[in-house]
This record gives C-alpha cells, sequence and structure tokens, in this order.
C-alpha cells in the first residue's frame, strides 16, 4: 500500500549531526572527534532523561548542557564560544543524496514531513538554508507535546498534522531508538542504516548507529540510503 506521507527524522537521517565536528576542532583540535561523539551521545541521553522526569527542555537548551557536559574535560571554552558552538546545529549539512531522494519522492506525488526533536526555530533555520528547501510539506517539531521521541506524544503529533494514521505512514530514521519507537507506535518503518566500514570509521557514535537495537520493534525495510526509498515495493 503507497504511503499517505513519508516523515523523515531529521538529526542523523536528513542532516549530519556530525559536521559540527569541524567547527568544534576549531576550538579543541586535539579532542574535536571525542567531543562531538559525546555531544551526540549526551544530547540524545537528555532528551530521555527529561521525559522520563516528566519535565521538558527545549532542545537548544538541551544542545547546549549536551555540548558543555561533553567539552568540560578538555577545555574551558567562555560561554559564548559554547553558544556559537551549540547554533551550529541550527546549520547542519544534509547528507549527500537527501535533496535528490526527496526530490524524486516528491515528483511521485507523496507528502513528505519532517518530525524532529528539534525546536520549531532550528528546524527552519537548518531547512530553510539547505537544499532541502521546498521539497517538505511539514517541518514539525515535538516541542508542542513537551516529549521527546520516542514517548507516543511525540509520534501523536505527525498523525495530527498529515491528519493520517501512523499505519498509512513510512516513518525513515537513521536512528535505532527512533526506529523502535516509531515502529511500536505503529508506523510502517524504513530505517536507514548508513555503513561505515569499522576501520574506517572515525567515531563511536558512527559504529553504534549500524547496531540493532534489542528492543523487539525492528525496522520494516532497512535500507544503505535516503536514495533506496523510491525502490521499496510499496511506493
Amino acid at each position: 500500500m503507497t504511503p499517505r506521507a513519508i516523515v523523515f527524522d531529521a538529526y542523523g537521517t536528513l542532516f549530519d549531526p556530525q559536521s559540527v565536528g569541524r567547527a568544534v576542532a576549531e576550538r579543541v583540535p586535539a579532542h574535536a572527534d571525542t567531543i562531538t561523539d559525546i555531544w551526540r551521545l549526551k544530547q540524545l541521553e537528555y532528551t530521555w532523561l527529561w521525559t522520563a522526569m516528566g519535565r521538558y527542555r527545549d532542545f537548544a537548551a538541551v544542545t547546549r548542557d549536551a555540548l558543555a557536559f561533553a567539552v568540560g574535560p578538555f577545555a574551558d571554552l567562555p560561554a559564548a564560544d559554547l553558544d556559537r558552538l551549540a547554533e551550529g546545529y541550527a546549520r547542519l549539512t544534509p547528507y549527500p543524496e537527501a535533496a535528490s531522494a526527496l526530490s524524486a519522492l516528491r515528483d511521485r506525488g507523496v507528502r513528505l514531513a519532517i518530525l524532529s526533536n528539534g525546536t520549531q526555530a532550528m528546524l527552519d533555520a537548518m531547512v530553510g538554508q539547505s537544499p532541502l528547501r521546498g521539497l517538505l510539506d511539514q517541518v514539525i517539531s515535538v516541542a508542542p507535546a513537551a516529549a521527546y521521541k520516542p514517548d507516543p506524544r511525540a509520534y501523536a503529533l505527525a498523525e495530527a498534522a498529515l491528519e493520517a494514521a501512523a499505519g498509512d505512514m513510512l516513518f525513515v530514521s537513521s536512528n535505532g531508538f527512533d526506529v523502535s519507537g516509531a515502529k511500536a507506535y505503529g508506523f510502517r518503518v524504513a530505517w536507514i542504516r548508513r555503513s561505515v566500514p569499522v576501520a574506517a570509521a572515525s567515531t563511536t557514535y558512527a559504529l553504534l548507529r549500524q547496531q540493532d537495537e534489542r528492543l523487539g520493534y525492528p525496522a520494516d525495510h532497512v535500507l544503505g540510503t535516503l536514495t533506496e526509498i523510491a525502490g521499496l515495493p510499496d511506493l
């Protein structure tokens, strides 16, 4: 069955979080890879912790807090430098095939949306300065739910915004927790498993993203790139 819409995760799926590493390297060159890894992993951990505690702190603040944690053992950066580095999450680089993959899907009449932990301002800025501008029908932040993915309240926002049931949509993510969460919620799910040979992987984060989660909610499709979505049998 052709999905009524395709909903994409943003960070790690359409946009590369590791692209902030270049800016980190300018400030702390000796430890840039380690800091960038810890930053991303701690950012995710904080979203889960805030939601588990029944509290909400917006993603811009979470991102800045996670950066301060990651930098702490290696450098004493001024607050202004931390602010500038954290703002880089509104200027991430899309993956090379993202624009052409979305354009091909849009040409087939499929509605396209983002559902992301980012604030609306962060997402609008990131999409607006990228080649993905104009290719998306909806850019949805979890902020109105005051809960981060994989909380069901976050996924429910996509159903409301697109006026479609989860089972009638395809959810696309490269993040294992998001794949499991979306599948448990009721979406059909495609996991973008970007292959990086162990010897060529410069970061722990890159390797962890290739591992199947042990949560019992596997993806319906496992793909290597966004381009492969157009070749799925139900599209």
